[in-house]
């Protein structure tokens, strides 16, 4: 059993870090203060929504499986 959620929490650590760097940013961040255009306002903030709400549940799930196997092995 110690083999099983030492590969479920190898499995699920890697793709929650892969999850949170594809997420975008919340944050402008320092390319609108040097004058950076907004794209959401060319392309419109709905072309990406399928995706980010995708990563979003990802990210949720493998999280939830990652504490469930380190609880699972410290026990």
């Amino acid at each position: 059993m110690t083999t099983l959620f030492s590969i479920l929490m190898l499995i699920s650590s890697i793709t929650l870090i892969a999850s949170i760097l594809l997420q975008e940013s919340k944050q402008e961040g320092l390319g609108a203060a040097m004058g950076g255009s907004n794209m959401d306002s060319m392309f419109g903030k709905s072309i990406g929504t399928s995706k980010q709400a995708l990563l979003r549940k990802v990210t949720i799930v493998s999280a939830v499986v990652f504490i469930i196997a380190a609880i699972a092995l410290a026990a």
